[in-house]
């Protein structure tokens, strides 16, 4: 049972919201005690009847909730410019795994006396060295980076999201509570004024609970302020987000939190990207050693000169004698440890931020199960309860509107401990990979 459950069946039922609008009417103790009782009555009515059909409405919803958010994560500006990113990096893989060399044509004329000398031929550089071999290596672990890191935009951007929908579902139950609580103040305010003319209760207890009633207003303002901007949050994240959807459906959250494996850590986009980018620098200083060498170019002509048809082959070397290119090739190598060290430290990060989460979650969920074991069934009936003790003089006014305080106190307590039971799980689920589904990255990776 959450929270939700225990606002709903309580404090929604003595708001004047479900029912018509309460009018200040001058009346005796037994009709505002009937009117208040026909209120409760008709808002129980209508509660259950909206309960009754809250199952039948989420199991539709639940059935697509998943695709539906995914469709509207995907729109988001941010992934959209994610997504063109990795469109360039394959189309730069594309390019890496083009032949380095093409032919080139020469031609040559001259006019020599009554003769006209020409010739015609054609050059082709050799990959001596196979530098095209490693540059498709390299081309493919740029496609893996470039996937992962697009999986981890994705990723982060779905945990924004669903911590948005938390907050918003916790801001909206705290201003149901602030209205809940203002009505309450207002039914008994009056009540109050009706005892006071009756000679049943003295000015003070109109005055201590206009001075609470007072102070409500501005609780309530400051939690229908706090819903807007959690909506405005929402709202950026989902296009085309409403408030039917807001409620993450139960299902979406594991029933059992479970730690993962090595492997399984070593395919989470963060991990994964970091590895491909090692491995495409490696691939960089496979390229940069092989350029240092030189490839031999071969060349093939044919014309006339002097009337005579002639035929040649040429071939030409670069000789590295004044520079061999040793520098580019340490750098490029200190570069590949540099980019190792990063994927390690990235690794050693997300484990020990995993095990905190998991840490987190543990204590949070303990305490928000134990909050539930303490208010199920005394939450539910304690209100009915003090207002009994109220009517029938067993309570003073001034203690009536303190348990009246505490009681929406605790109420919100389990709000905010429920808000960040669900915080820690997403954190969890974020830190294992495991919040949404993604394709599985195309490498096998191991650590050592």
């Amino acid at each position: 049972m959450n929270l939700t459950h225990f606002i709903g069946r309580d404090l929604h039922v003595r708001s004047p919201l479900l029912s018509a609008p309460f009018k200040r009417i001058q009346t005796t103790k037994a009709t505002s005690l009937r009117r208040l009782s026909l209120l409760t009555f008709n808002g129980t009515k209508l509660l259950c009847t909206c309960l009754l059909f809250v199952p039948i409405f989420a199991h539709a919803q639940n059935q697509n909730w998943e695709s539906w958010f995914s469709s509207q994560i995907n729109k988001h500006p941010d992934i959209v410019a994610a997504k063109e990113q990795l469109l360039s990096t394959g189309a730069l893989a594309d390019a890496s795994e083009r032949a380095l060399y093409n032919p080139e044509l020469s031609t040559d004329y001259t006019r020599n006396g009554d003769n006209n000398d020409y010739s015609v031929g054609v050059e082709q550089t050799i990959d001596l060295w196979d530098r095209q071999g490693a540059r498709r290596q390299k081309a493919g672990f740029m496609r893996t980076a470039a996937q992962a890191q697009y999986q981890e935009v994705v990723l982060n951007k779905s945990a924004d999201a669903i911590d948005a929908l938390i907050n918003w579902r916790a801001a909206r139950s705290a201003a149901v509570i602030a209205k809940s609580q203002q009505q309450q103040l207002n039914s008994l305010l009056e009540l109050v004024e009706i005892r006071q003319a009756a000679g049943d209760l003295g000015s003070i207890d109109a005055e201590l609970t206009f001075l609470s009633l007072s102070k409500q207003f501005a609780q309530v303002a400051g939690a229908e302020a706090q819903l807007q901007m959690a909506e405005a949050m929402v709202r950026e994240l989902l296009p085309d987000w409403e408030p039917e959807r807001g409620i993450i459906p139960d299902d979406f959250w594991p029933s059992n939190a479970t730690y993962p494996s090595d492997e399984e850590l070593l395919k989470h986009p963060k991990v994964a990207s970091a590895y491909a980018q090692w491995l495409t620098q490696k691939e960089e200083a496979e390229v940069t050693r092989r350029s240092a060498k030189a490839n031999p170019t071969f060349g093939i002509n044919a014309g006339q000169e002097a009337r005579e048809n002639t035929v040649g082959l040429t071939f030409s070397i670069p000789l590295n004698i004044r520079n061999n290119y040793s520098a580019e090739t340490r750098a490029a190598e200190r570069m590949a440890l540099e980019t190792e060290a990063r994927f390690r430290a990235q690794y050693r990060k997300l484990r020990f931020d995993l095990k905190g989460a998991f840490g987190a979650w543990q204590s949070y969920n303990l305490q928000f199960t134990q909050w539930q074991s303490l208010v199920k069934g005394r939450i539910e009936s304690s209100g009915d309860l003090l207002e009994k003790q109220w009517r029938s003089g067993d309570l003073s006014t001034t203690n009536y509107l303190i348990a009246l305080n505490q009681r929406a106190e605790s109420l919100l307590s389990g709000i905010e401990l429920e808000k960040q039971t669900r915080i820690a799980l997403k954190n969890l689920m974020l830190q294992s990979g495991r919040l949404i589904d993604l394709p599985p990255v195309q490498h096998d990776f191991s650590i050592e």
